[in-house]
């Protein structure tokens, strides 16, 4: 349930609608958009009669949402979230690109990738330390050593970071090196995960689980949420279908499905979502058009000897293109890619 106040409602009538939810063992979400104080009742509210809350001194409207999300929900909140993360603004007319290698290999490589993708105008480095792969006799990462890596070159180059956390006891060390958390397809539905990465003042990025339902993707992020987390970035990465030409099937459609119900930022991985490398360009290009607020990608000096995913990681000079191609785009739609002219 929602309670929309009016745009002249003062602090003591809005307090009185949230004490009076508490009488009814309610949780209140306050948030604020379009010039007016809006709070979520989370909980079992199928008893509540809305006219009780409607007769309430400066309350506007109430809305009962059906979608089991309720606060990734456009309803509780209109207007865009934007998450700042040092010096960009996430879900702003800015589109954002985080960029680097699947896996940090060793001090001179990820070295190497972080000058490339920022020259190019990424502002974002992306890198896992910690590796789910699908054979336990591949390269697992180098864990902490490669957080600690990285963290060093996305500063020497002034970029920001963005790794996998694959389990809640890896966060505590992933907070001295990480900007973003991200949460793997593989872990989407890992609620234990998604429960302690709601008490952590981090955004975390979500990416859809490879059979994920749109409406499974915000329930997951609504476990961040009603936690007390509100930095969510959604992340399209494509699902696995009977097509097997390309890794999986990237859905550039629920960019715009995802925007039309959520809040929240939505960022696309067409390296994951092809999984073949001269797929990444268009399908990209396609993500951005369809309105994605950012993409990851992967990059590699040298994929032919990259240690995980060197089929979809993208040569510099193919990134290098790819970013201008994009601020076309961009630029197309109202919007723009950082200082790229």
């Amino acid at each position: 349930m929602v309670i929309s106040m009016r745009g002249d409602a003062t602090e003591d009538q809005i307090q009185g609608v949230i004490k009076r939810l508490s009488e009814l063992k309610l949780d209140a979400h306050r948030s604020t958009g379009l010039n007016r104080t809006i709070i979520g009742a989370i909980g079992d509210v199928s008893a509540v009669d809305t006219r009780d809350f409607e007769l309430l001194e400066g309350v506007d409207e109430v809305i009962r949402i059906s979608a089991p999300y309720k606060l990734a929900s456009r309803q509780f909140k209109p207007d865009n979230t934007e998450i700042v993360v040092k010096n960009v603004v996430i879900g702003s007319r800015e589109v954002v690109i985080a960029a680097g290698p699947c896996s940090v290999e060793s001090r001179e490589q990820i070295e190497k990738i972080a000058a490339t993708v920022a020259a190019s105008g990424a502002k974002i480095l992306r890198g896992g330390a910690f590796k789910p792969r699908t054979s336990p006799y591949s390269f697992q990462g180098l864990e902490e050593e490669g957080l600690k890596l990285m963290r060093q070159a996305a500063d020497k180059h002034g970029l920001a970071v963005v790794s996998e956390v694959m389990d809640a006891s890896q966060i505590d060390a992933m907070l001295d090196y990480v900007d973003i958390m991200q949460v793997g397809a593989r872990n989407m539905q890992n609620f234990t995960l998604l429960k302690r990465l709601s008490k952590v003042d981090r955004p975390v990025l979500i990416k859809r689980g490879l059979s994920a339902t749109i409406e499974e993707l915000l329930m997951s992020a609504e476990y961040v949420i009603s936690g007390g987390n509100r930095k969510v970035i959604l992340c399209e990465r494509g699902i696995r279908t009977f097509e097997t030409y390309t890794r999986n099937t990237m859905d550039i459609c629920a960019i715009p499905i995802v925007h039309k119900l959520s809040h929240l930022p939505i960022w696309a991985d067409p390296s994951h979502g092809t999984g073949i490398r001269d797929k990444v360009l268009p399908m990209g290009r396609a993500a951005i058009a369809a309105g994605a607020d950012g993409l990851i990608v992967e990059v590699h000096h040298d994929p032919a000897h990259a240690l995980s995913d060197g089929a979809q990681s993208l040569y510099p000079e193919q990134f290098d293109e790819l970013m201008r191609e994009l601020n076309i785009i961009a630029r197309a739609i109202g919007r723009s890619i950082g200082d790229i002219s």
